[in-house]
């Protein structure tokens, strides 16, 4: 299945469970001790949003395809995988989602930890399960494996660190193969963002100072290795209708700068929120590229 119109998904629930707090900045403010009434709108509203979402892609999406008895695919070997990264991106920040809005309400850091930042591995998993019964696409163990790898970044580091000292981002620019395949690709920026896997990138971001406390390097500063995939017109190197029998499928791997925003310092709850929601995107800086081919390229600001 096309797994970035499930991202989509995801990310409305993100950002519209994330800017539905926004009112002051004493409200953003998280609680020092148990909030109960915070604690039960949190619960109430993540209950609420995982709920219509899954109806929503239920009957917008799985409903326009055929039924069947539940079934698993192997799918690892697709798109060079490209498509995990994007999994353990969106179950890396769900659960984060679902830690930070249990810490702005007062829970304990066990709970959060336990309801919260399994949010992520629990609704993509609820998702697992109906391609497990359509007939189109089937339950992938190597998804679930993405899965648990992105609540497991997100929830070792607060065990070992009590931080997120590497966090995941994503960056996007536009490709030629979206015009040779639009339907599967995409037909506007918005779609080849969701849809384009040739122009997406995703990146482990690593904060310097937080490894290096004696550094006079700025606190927000951060390295970031990134991974890429291009010349890609199908899910695998198949012939589909004669129309693509020449890909020339590589790997790209990136080396950059990057800014993490969660630790700009302002005395701003509203900014705090705002950083903190914009995080996922990888800022644009100097950055050299390897790939498969052995080829070595420098990009002054690469997107």
């Amino acid at each position: 299945m096309n797994y970035q119109f499930k991202y989509l998904l995801l990310f409305v629930f993100i950002g519209t469970s994330s800017f539905a707090q926004l009112d002051t900045g004493n409200f953003l403010k998280p609680s020092d001790t148990l909030n109960i009434s915070r604690r039960n709108a949190v619960i109430i509203t993540e209950t609420s949003l995982a709920t219509l979402s899954l109806i929503g892609l239920n009957e917008l999406w799985y409903n326009d395809f055929p039924r069947s008895k539940f079934h698993t695919i192997d799918d690892s070997n697709e798109w060079l995988q490209m498509d995990k990264f994007g999994h353990i991106l969106s179950s890396y920040y769900l659960g984060k989602l679902g830690a930070d809005v249990l810490n702005w309400s007062g829970v304990s850091k066990k709970n959060q930890l336990i309801y919260g930042a399994t949010l992520g591995f629990t609704f993509l998993t609820a998702v697992e399960i109906f391609d497990g019964y359509s007939k189109e696409w089937g339950f992938s163990w190597s998804d679930i494996a993405a899965n648990t790898a992105g609540t497991g970044l997100f929830i070792g580091q607060e065990l070992l660190w009590d931080e997120q000292r590497i966090v995941l981002k994503y960056s996007f620019h536009r490709t030629k193969y979206a015009r040779q395949r639009p339907d599967k690709l995409g037909e506007n920026f918005l779609q080849e963002a969701l849809k384009d896997y040739n122009g997406q990138t995703y990146w482990l971001s690593a904060n310097i100072y937080s490894f290096a406390k004696d550094s006079k390097l700025p606190k927000w500063l951060n390295i970031a290795f990134g991974y890429g995939a291009d010349g890609m017109l199908t899910g695998t190197n198949e012939n589909v209708d004669n129309l693509f029998t020449n890909q020339d499928r590589i790997r790209q791997f990136y080396l950059s700068f990057d800014v993490d925003l969660t630790r700009i310092r302002t005395e701003s709850n509203v900014l705090k929120t705002f950083f903190s929601i914009i995080n996922v995107v990888k800022i644009p800086m100097p950055t050299i590229e390897f790939d498969s081919k052995n080829r070595v390229a420098f990009h002054l600001f690469y997107f």
